[in-house]
């Protein structure tokens, strides 16, 4: 049995927290409200973009929203497959660019339906020609009409397509640390089911949603997070060596018995913080309250 003395009235804490991991690399993360107005707007965008590409296409298409996220440009196209259609579109006063992201071979199958084919909604996975680009672009400015619609004051700048690239690891449309806000969709035309991506760089928007909302990047994120760590209190335990107790022991306890303790006279007490030896230290006294005197401390890595 442990006898402890405490530094307060306060019992020890039991319950333990749970500790997330922190990447010092990317100390920024969308505010949640401002996380919820982004939602709302993408999933606008895709009802709005899967009635463009039924009309277009000729095919019944659904398009759904998965997630908003917020990912540096090195993390998103890494994210993506080796060789997949990307359309870039350039932002008036901005030097990075937006994308749009689907499969090639999804792409040249809604070409296909467009110039009146009746084969199944099958294609392999190839370069656009000349025509297909043409009217793959066709079918992106009307996209851009519809997310311009759905992001409303959000995106107040013009945006065009610019150009279609086909390698997801060449095609630099940001420079590799910029924020972009990046939103994941389901693209379902009859079984087949294909992933696409909208990504806009993230101080386009943000910059409108409010100063609370944009990315606090420093160089300094370790020394601010040890800064706040050593104002945070815990609890400090002042206690002796444990004694094994037989549980009938336990049981027989009454007023006026007495446990021997292992804990030598002229040894000092540990000092301890959630369980962590971290000091020792000798009883003593500071006015009219007990205190102890911290002797020696301990390396605990």
């Amino acid at each position: 049995m442990t006898v402890q003395e405490h530094s307060g009235s306060r019992a020890p804490r039991t319950s333990v927290s749970s500790a997330e991991a922190y990447d010092f690399r990317r100390p920024s993360s969308l505010v949640r409200e401002h996380s919820r107005v982004l939602e709302l707007a993408f999933e606008t965008f895709a009802r709005q973009w899967g009635t463009q590409l039924t009309a277009k296409v000729r095919k019944l298409f659904q398009v759904s929203c998965d997630q908003v996220q917020m990912h540096s440009y090195n993390e998103y196209a890494s994210s993506l497959p080796a060789t997949t259609a990307m359309v870039l579109c350039s932002i008036e006063g901005e030097s990075a660019r937006a994308v749009i992201q689907f499969p090639t071979a999804a792409a040249l199958a809604w070409v296909g339906h467009m110039v009146g084919s009746t084969t199944s909604f099958e294609a392999p996975s190839r370069k656009f020609t000349a025509i297909e680009q043409a009217l793959i672009r066709s079918l992106m400015e009307e996209a851009l009409d519809d997310l311009r619609y759905s992001l409303g004051s959000l995106l107040l700048v013009p945006i065009a397509v610019d150009a279609i690239q086909y390698n997801s690891q060449f095609a630099q449309a940001a420079a590799t640390g910029d924020l972009m806000i990046v939103a994941a969709f389901t693209i379902t035309v009859g079984e087949r089911v294909v992933p696409a991506t909208v990504a806009l760089p993230a101080g386009v928007l943000l910059r409108q949603l409010g100063g609370a909302g944009r990315p606090i990047v420093t160089r300094n994120a370790p020394d601010l997070m040890r800064s706040q760590l050593v104002s945070t209190p815990v609890d400090v335990t002042v206690q002796l060596a444990p004694a094994m107790v037989l549980p009938g022991v336990i049981l027989r306890l009454a007023v006026g018995d007495v446990l021997a303790l292992p804990h030598p006279s002229h040894r000092p007490l540990e000092v301890v913080v959630s369980g962590v030896p971290l000091a020792r230290a000798a009883v003593g006294s500071h006015g009219s309250r007990l205190a102890c005197v911290v002797v020696t401390t301990e390396e605990n890595p």
